[in-house]
């Protein structure tokens, strides 16, 4: 069985601070939310209103980051997968390593193939 909460780049979509933003629908949480995606992808286009996500696999709406920034995405649908674990080049994919290099939790999911 999928778990849906699970991103393609191993993160938990459960403690994701836009899933958790939407669910609680708490705009302050959207505000910093959005702040941090933009000083961590060196942007300035995610904004609060942008920051409305249920998860990269469930069902509804996602962030726009999510749906048209992430390359890490954008790679496993081209490819056809649900996850990098899938991937034979996610030990030395450099669109991974930005995502997983602050998570170790995600970095054992990709690897273990979660």
């Amino acid at each position: 069985m999928i778990n849906n909460l699970i991103a393609p780049c191993g993160l938990n979509c459960e403690t994701c601070d836009a899933r958790i933003a939407t669910v609680n629908d708490d705009n302050d949480l959207r505000a910093r939310t959005a702040a941090k995606w933009c000083q961590l992808n060196n942007t300035d286009t995610i904004k609060p209103e942008h920051m409305n996500c249920l998860g990269c696999l469930s069902d509804g709406v996602k962030t726009v980051f999510c749906t048209s920034m992430c390359q890490v995405r954008k790679c496993c649908l081209s490819k056809g997968f649900i996850s990098c674990a899938q991937c034979d080049d996610k030990r030395t994919c450099k669109d991974l390593s930005v995502f997983i290099s602050n998570n170790q939790d995600a970095f054992e999911r990709i690897i273990n193939g979660k």
